[in-house]
This record gives structure tokens, sequence and C-alpha cells, in this order.
């Protein structure tokens, strides 16, 4: 048979089995003390203060004991010491006690001192100076060096290319026309030997050669006009591979775009334009620059996709305009940068522009312009409807946009192709929030 368990009385009277547990010695324990508050003030945390070498404090500088693995370190400095942000190696050989030698200001030797603020927090230096900034965070912009955007950035030529819209059969029946009225003018010039049908010829061709020269002239005009009259669509409402006119605020899609010099930021449509002017024997913005006009230096321009909303429904659609579509934007640009005759000094940032370019910058009067459709815009846009599952689209149109004969105003059928973008908006007008 088993021996018996003993029993003992516990102090509240209480029988149990068992023998009673014998009381282990507790392990002295540190005893805590009140931190007092400092406020923020570096000066009364103590042990803080002395490691960042802030007030004048009695007794050796802090000491810094090098551990098992790398007490090698401790011989000649045979790495370098990082603090926080600001990584290099420190100036000064340390000793074989480890400990580094404290200036008269109180602050260790290299980009050591770590600035306190006065709220008492440690941070890694103000934001706008270089020193203390981690390598990840962004620079202040120093250059203006042209951005190379993707495939899926469109971009655009310098020109609008507008062209007239008329049948051949009608062209071939003008020139027969033309032909024979010279013919027999002439015939009865000679015959009756009266320069009254010659009069009465260019009577009749004056007029002609008049609506042609107004169409050449007028042509842009015209069809901002037209564009301008074309009522507004509802999206709600308009059926797959319509043609339509849509107007509303717009928003930028995936990427984002901005200008090159004044850095402009949120836009769904950019151009920066560089024009010069030739004077007699001047030089040449490009070759086909004539002498007395304004010729394009330099030029870049692009849109990428970007969202509409609809004023008539409320829908709200994406612009394909990136990805190599054809779009002819109607921004008309403003002026940035005017160099004249009398005005000749340009700013550094001018200069900058030009050389990340490898354009010169010699005695040349030159005009900067930059335009821009920012997001928050009212902008108009005209293309074909593309329906597909639940995404409604706006692409562009694949045969060129005709405007037909406008008798009224005496002008021929002006066609142009390509996603059409008209806006507005002044450049410096408030735009929507978004």
């Amino acid at each position: 048979m088993g021996s018996r368990t003993g029993s003992h009385q516990l102090s509240n009277g209480l029988i149990v089995s068992g023998r009673p547990e014998q009381l282990k010695e507790r392990q002295p324990t540190m005893g805590s003390r009140a931190v007092p508050y400092t406020g923020g003030d570096i000066k009364k945390s103590g042990e803080l203060g002395k490691m960042y070498g802030v007030g004048d404090y009695p007794g050796p500088p802090p000491i810094l004991k090098p551990s098992s693995r790398g007490s090698s370190a401790s011989q000649h400095n045979s790495g370098s010491v990082r603090s926080g942000p600001n990584s290099g190696p420190v100036g000064h050989k340390l000793t074989n006690s480890g400990s580094m030698p404290k200036k008269s200001s109180g602050s260790f030797s290299g980009q050591l001192m770590t600035p306190i603020q006065p709220t008492g927090l440690i941070t890694s230096g103000p934001l706008s100076s270089n020193t203390g900034r981690r390598s990840g965070q962004l620079e202040p912009a120093a250059s203006f060096k042209k951005v190379v955007y993707g495939s899926s950035v469109t971009s655009l030529n310098d020109e609008i290319k507008l062209g007239f819209k008329v049948s051949k059969v009608a062209m071939w029946v003008f020139l027969v026309v033309v032909l024979m009225g010279l013919v027999v003018g002439a015939f009865l010039m000679v015959a009756v030997k009266k320069a009254v049908i010659l009069v009465a010829v260019a009577g009749v061709l004056a007029p002609l050669v008049v609506i042609l020269l107004w169409n050449f002239a007028y042509k842009e005009r015209g069809l901002l006009g037209y564009l301008k009259r074309y009522p507004d669509a509802e999206l709600r409402g308009a059926i797959d591979g319509q043609f339509v006119k849509v107007t509303g605020v717009v928003t930028c899609g995936s990427i984002p775009l901005e200008t090159s010099f004044q850095r402009t930021a949120r836009c769904v449509y950019a151009s920066t334009e560089l024009d010069e002017y030739k004077g007699w024997g001047g030089k040449s913005a490009n070759p086909s620059h004539r002498c007395f006009s304004w010729g394009r230096r330099h030029s870049e321009k692009h849109v990428a996709d970007f969202y509409i909303s609809d004023f008539q429904s409320g829908l709200r659609a994406i612009v394909k305009a990136g990805y190599g579509a054809k779009v002819v934007p109607f921004v008309k640009p403003t002026t940035v940068i005017d160099v004249t005759k009398n005005n000749k000094e340009l700013s550094p940032n001018f200069l900058r522009w030009l050389a990340d370019r490898s354009l010169s910058s010699d005695d040349r009067i030159m005009r900067l312009k930059e335009g821009y459709i920012k997001e928050g815009s009212t902008v108009s846009v005209m293309g074909l409807v593309r329906r597909h599952e639940n995404v409604l689209m706006i692409v562009p149109p694949v045969d060129p946009v005709s405007t037909g004969c406008q008798w009224t105003r005496c002008l021929l059928p002006t066609y142009i192709e390509g996603l059409i973008l008209t806006c507005d908006d002044s450049q410096n007008a408030d735009v929507i929030p978004v």
C-alpha cells in the first residue's frame, strides 16, 4: 500500500491535503523611480541630453561600447558611422576606449548632430534643406528635362491638318467651266476687238477667286464656329457608333500629365511651344520658315486617356485619346516668356529649359507658349460612342468629320480627321475641384 499523503491547515482554517508549499526566496528587483515631466525641454532629459550633446553636463562624454562581434571596429575606424539619413564616415579615428572627443560647442563632429525641435521631437531636419533628406524622398525640381512617356500617352504633331472636302466631279465641272469661259472670252475679244469682253470675263472670274481666298483665310475660324454651334448630345440615349458632342468636366486617367516649363500638374492635355521670329537674313527655326514670320522651333504636345462627366445626363465616359490615337486639340496657348529686342535678358529657369533640350540661347527673338487642359476644366469632346459591357467610351471617328457647305458664310465643306477637343476655359480661371 502506498503511503498516505499528509494534510495541512490553511490560514483561514480550511484543511487541505498535501504538504504546505515552501516559500521560495524572491529575486531582488530593481526599484523603479518616477520620471519627471520634461515638458519637451531636452536639457531636463538627463541621459538623452548627454547623448545628443545639448547643454553643459559634468563628466566625460558618452562612451560607445563596441560589441563583441565588431570589437575590431574600435581600433582605427575600419567602417563608417551612420546616423539616420545622414551617412558618411566620421572625420577622426576612434581610440581604443571607443570614446569620441567632444567639441567646445557640445556637438560631435560630422553630421551626427540631430536637430531638436522646440516640441522635443527628434526629426531628420527641415524639409526645405537637402541635408538630412532620406534617399526615398523627392528632391526639389532642379532641371527641366523632357519627360519621356510610354506608349499610353499620345505625342501630337505641331500643326492641325484641315482640308476642303469637295467631290471630284464638282471640281472637274468647275475647271471645265472656267476654261470654256476663258476660251470664249479670248475668241470674242479677238473677233470683236473690244475690251468690254475682257472686263466681262474678269467680272465673272473675280468672285470665284475671292471665294477661294476667303475659304483659305477663314478655314480654321469657320471650323471652330461650326464645332461651337454643334448641339450637345446626351450619353444616356446615345447608341453604339453614333457621332456625338459631349460637354462636361474632365478628370485624369491613370497617367496625369504636366507642362514642361511651368510644371502645371494634373492635366489631361499639355503643350509647350517655342517660336522664333526670323527677320531679314536671320536664322530659320525650321526648314519651312520664311522671312518676317514666326516659326516653330520646338514643340511638346501630349494627351492621354481621361474621363468626362456629361452635363446632360451625368454619366461618366472614358475618352480614348492615348495609345497613338488621332486627336485634334483646339486649345489656345498663353505666352509664358517673350524675348524681344528690348528685353533680351533670359531667366535662369528658361536658360536651363533650353539647355536640357540642347537648344541654343543666342541672340534670337523667342516666344515660349504653354497650353493645357487641367483636371476640373469644362471640355467639349466630339467622337464616336462605343459601349463595351458596362463601360462607356468615346473613341476617334473612322471617317473624317465634315462641316458641309455653309452657304450663308460662303464656306466650302471643311473636313478634319481625329478626336476633337475644344476648351473655352481661360488658363488663369479657377477650375472645378474634383
